[in-house]
């Protein structure tokens, strides 16, 4: 597996309290320990990062030409895309490129009809806001599921200590 690299854009509001990430969208603990992640765990969290904007362009744009975006990647020279990650790759020259880029098709990326009116740093930040809130739903998703196991396995524990007291 290649390398992953960190998918910070220097901008976290993490260190600010918010528990997801306003720039990368990852979680703060995520963020914290990245570096002493292994490779499939930084997987992991990009490919959890690429479904999330898979999510977030439905309906608005889509990756056509991965080589041709690839490219675009290289000229607006932004670090750390991989083709593994489409939509990472997509958002990112949407992001960067929102106010020099003419045509996104010239990077591979297809504007879909509903967001055809839309200026590109509108479509940007429409993005934005998407994926963030995305990010967080599934976050505090993952919080109350943990609940539950730390609930049930509560739960199961007493039942296994009354057990035991009457036995």
């Amino acid at each position: 597996m290649k390398k992953i690299k960190t998918p910070c854009v220097g901008l976290c509001s993490t260190v600010y309290g918010d528990l997801v990430c306003r720039g990368c969208k990852r979680y703060d603990y995520e963020i914290i320990a990245w570096n002493g992640y292994e490779e499939d765990q930084k997987h992991a969290v990009m490919q959890r990062l690429d479904i999330l904007l898979a999510q977030a362009m439905a309906g608005k744009c889509e990756v056509f030409d991965i080589d041709c975006m690839m490219t675009g990647v290289q000229l607006l020279r932004i670090h750390g895309c991989s083709p593994a990650f489409v939509h990472h790759c997509a958002y990112q020259i949407i992001t960067r490129g929102s106010s020099v880029i003419n045509s996104l098709e010239e990077y591979g990326i297809r504007v879909l009809p509903a967001a055809a009116s839309l200026r590109l740093t509108e479509l940007r930040d429409i993005l934005d806001q998407a994926f963030f809130e995305l990010s967080h739903s599934v976050l505090e998703a993952d919080k109350r599921q943990l609940a539950f196991v730390r609930l049930s396995n509560g739960v199961a524990m007493q039942q296994i200590s009354t057990s035991c007291r009457e036995s």
